[in-house]
């Protein structure tokens, strides 16, 4: 049985992490579906938006100690760990920013240590303000290995950061706003992150991609890299097709736009 709950609908896919009883803990075997599942969606060309969020109301307690106190397990985890490429657990994390389209993650109940990783792979984060949240891998003597050195570029003061990961504090989702970790608070973040990627799904699929693309390159690259980045992409989309439809939308409403064509 599947760790994962896929919905599709309007060319939205919705993944919920379906570890109930362990409160959506990632264990190894759930991160390889992330992993897995991210993979296939980046092959959707009809795909508009992703959002991420956990099954009975809980995004993630973390990850699942169990796995790491079982020493086969164990042993599969130092692997990951000394191989020269990208461990499971960055590839788990980070997968979802190589995504074409934009990545909504939709938290509540609990957004601990490896399931904050995961969340702050996404493009946007929609979290409840009751939210409990915390940078938790001092606690168990680990330090956040999961891609958090990219994905939290941009977002939080160094000193805040490091703050809250010496300390291993779980704070809320006031507090989580409040600097930058998460992108808008909700009563009903899963519905906050439909609105809002229906939002994104009426615009031109080449546009998004491109301006994901565009403005990951700002913390990821010198800032000729970007400008050169921005040309590129400009020249890609006022040749393309889904370009030419959006700037004749205003006069029929009628045009609809064709697959993703990157």
């Amino acid at each position: 049985m599947s760790l994962l709950r896929i919905e599709k609908n309007n060319n939205i896919a919705t993944i919920y992490l379906s570890r109930v009883e362990k409160r959506n803990a990632l264990n190894f075997r759930l991160l390889q579906e992330l992993y897995d599942t991210a993979r296939k969606l980046k092959k959707d060309r009809h795909l508009r938006a992703v959002i991420l969020t956990g099954e009975a109301h809980i995004f993630s307690a973390g990850i699942d100690l169990s796995d790491l106190n079982s020493s086969s397990k164990r042993a599969f985890a130092l692997w990951e760990l000394i191989k020269p490429s990208q461990s499971l657990f960055q590839k788990a994390c980070l997968v979802w920013q190589d995504l074409p389209v934009p990545v909504i993650c939709a938290i509540e109940g609990y957004c601990l240590g490896a399931g904050l990783q995961l969340a702050l792979a996404a493009d946007l984060r929609i979290c409840h303000p009751q939210t409990q949240l915390s940078i938790m891998e001092s606690r168990w003597g680990l330090v956040p290995d999961m891609g958090l050195t990219q994905s939290i570029r941009g977002l939080v003061k160094t000193d805040v950061l490091k703050e809250l990961t010496y300390t291993a504090r779980i704070f809320d989702g006031e507090y989580a706003h409040s600097i930058g970790l998460v992108s808008h608070l909700s009563e009903h973040p899963l519905q906050h992150a439909q609105a809002l990627a229906e939002e994104i799904a009426n615009r031109s699929p080449d546009a998004i991609h491109a301006a994901k693309q565009v403005v990951q390159a700002i913390v990821r690259q010198s800032p000729c890299k970007t400008l050169h980045l921005e040309k590129i992409w400009q020249l890609k989309l006022i040749l393309g097709k889904n370009s030419r439809i959006a700037r004749l939308k205003d006069k029929n409403t009628n045009l609809q736009y064709q697959t993703r064509q990157y």
